[in-house]
């Protein structure tokens, strides 16, 4: 049965694709969990005005992301954390917690998934923070500080 998928789905194709799919799978998943639509010729093309809008969508995104992550280059971001006396952290510095101040310091809107690093920071101390999103390849340093 041919179907246009509203959403993503692993191992059957991405949104707005019209795809192939064994009847019970498109009738008994698919379908009911509105992860598609039967595809008749109107929501063919309505797939296929979705999906270049949202490859606009994507360009402009990626676009303002460069942008973004070109003026962090330049910020130094302060993150206060509470430590013990060898300066070991209490509680890791991640991901969010990094997204969430370089939002609130440098008014970057950066996406947990781009910030690159490989584990948590645990330490006081002055790091430097890749991040990478798509083609987009960037730093920027962060300052773990004692509270």
């Amino acid at each position: 049965m041919k179907v246009v998928l509203q959403k993503n789905i692993k191992g059957v194709g991405r949104a707005h694709d019209t795809v192939e799919v064994p009847d019970g799978h498109a009738l008994n998943y698919l379908i009911p969990n509105r992860f598609a639509v039967v595809a008749t010729p109107g929501a063919v093309k309505a797939g296929e005005t979705r999906k270049v809008k949202a490859a606009a969508d994507r360009e402009v995104q990626a676009a303002l992301l460069a942008q973004n992550i070109a003026s962090l280059a330049d910020a130094r971001i302060v993150i206060k954390t509470k430590v013990n006396e060898k300066g070991h952290l209490y509680d890791a510095v991640g991901a969010p917690e990094i997204a969430a101040a370089a939002k609130e310091q440098a008014h970057v809107d950066l996406p947990e998934d781009a910030v690159a690093i490989e584990r948590p920071f645990k330490e006081a101390g002055t790091f430097e923070v890749p991040v990478s999103f798509g083609e987009v390849f960037g730093s920027f340093t962060i300052v773990v500080e004692a509270e």
